[in-house]
């Protein structure tokens, strides 16, 4: 019997609309607990597919009948399976197409904003693993910021914007997951920019960004002006986009800040994280938005499934922003930290160059949740 798929877009969706969804979620109890699809409207039901090997019948009374249900798995092939019990058994059911790697793997394109002169700024959600990347496009070129390993959906959407790829940027070395900026610099002849203080290791040429660097991109003079901003790594770089937006990397998210230990060294940058936060931000335009590289928690969605929020909304409402005694603040990044990234280090020795593993180990790398800020 054919059961129907639903694409990781299709879920997407569902997440942005804030529709409901029974997930049905088929894998190890842990992997369940450590990372799973979610939505504001989401329930769930976590039963791993080997106590299903018998049949369903047991647990008919656990699956709705008046919402969609979706039967996930790890790659796709034990929720056919059990999709297609359900279905045997009268149940109208979907399974998700390709597994929590395709969830982990999908980019959704969302527009934030008009720039001057008639430019546009786009964000990327990563919506399964929380990263977020842009596009600012201008008169026929684009620059990217902070792009993922899954480089197709960046050179299809310039090239539906009939956009030339001009310059690529990474705010900082990533840990949690591998950048695509460099691949996608090297198929396009575009310019890769990287902070050389977190590039003392990187085994291949890149141009330095710094603080002060001013970018332009087409003919309409969308500035890009990035801001040095150390405290997540020492290299850390914002940058402010045609002063109305703030692209703050991982320093700065919007419901927590950035973690300052994925370098071993975060008794060394906890004082850079503050005075980042507390000094350099501080002298920003409270109305600049503020665009991270990561969201944590579903609920920092906006309505139409971007995510940022206004600087000055942030200094009012991020504990982060407001933990005035130095000492409390250094003790609750230091000691607040969740578990670090799955193979944070291999990630980072793949963005410096040095490792170079194929795709499905860079999958393998990659699985699991973002765990780049401060809890």
């Amino acid at each position: 019997m054919t059961v129907k798929a639903m694409n990781s877009s299709e879920v997407t969706k569902k997440v942005f609309n804030k529709e409901k969804l029974f997930v049905f979620d088929v894998r190890n109890e842990s992997d369940f607990a450590d990372w799973k699809i979610e939505g504001e409207y989401f329930q769930y039901l976590n039963i791993p597919y080997f106590e299903l090997l018998d049949g369903v019948e047991d647990i008919l009374d656990q699956i709705p009948t008046d919402m969609d249900v979706l039967v996930v798995c790890a790659k796709e092939g034990s929720s056919v399976m059990v999709a297609e019990m359900l279905s045997e058994a009268g149940r109208d059911v979907a399974y998700l197409e390709g597994g929590m790697k395709s969830w982990s793997e999908h980019l959704e394109p969302v527009k934030v904003g008009d720039l001057k002169d008639g430019g546009e700024l786009y964000q990327f959600v990563r919506i399964g693993k929380g990263c977020l990347s842009y596009m600012a496009i201008s008169d026929g070129e684009a620059a990217i910021v902070d792009a993922t390993r899954m480089t197709d959906i960046f050179l299809d959407f310039a090239a539906s914007k009939n956009a030339e790829i001009k310059h690529v940027f990474d705010t900082h070395l990533h840990a949690d997951h591998i950048s695509g900026g460099r691949k996608i610099a090297e198929k396009t002849g575009a310019a890769y920019w990287l902070p050389p203080k977190d590039a003392t290791e990187v085994t291949f040429e890149y141009n330095a960004l710094e603080g002060g660097n001013d970018v332009t991109i087409g003919g309409t003079t969308i500035n890009i002006h990035s801001l040095y901003s150390p405290g997540h790594t020492i290299g850390s770089t914002s940058f402010v986009v045609d002063e109305k937006y703030l692209l703050s990397g991982d320093i700065l998210f919007i419901d927590s800040i950035g973690r300052p230990d994925l370098a071993g060294l975060a008794e060394d940058w906890v004082g850079d994280l503050r005075e980042t936060l507390y000094k350099r931000y501080r002298e920003l335009s409270d109305e600049l938005v503020v665009l991270p590289a990561h969201f944590m928690i579903i609920d920092e969605l906006n309505e139409d499934g971007s995510v940022g929020e206004k600087l000055g909304t942030l200094f009012a409402k991020n504990h982060g922003l407001n933990i005035q005694d130095e000492n409390e603040f250094r003790k609750i990044v230091t000691e607040n930290l969740p578990p670090q990234p799955n193979a944070y280090q291999e990630i980072r020795e793949t963005n410096m160059g040095k490792a170079n593993p194929d795709i499905e180990k860079q999958r393998e790398m990659e699985i699991g949740p973002n765990r780049c800020a401060v809890r």
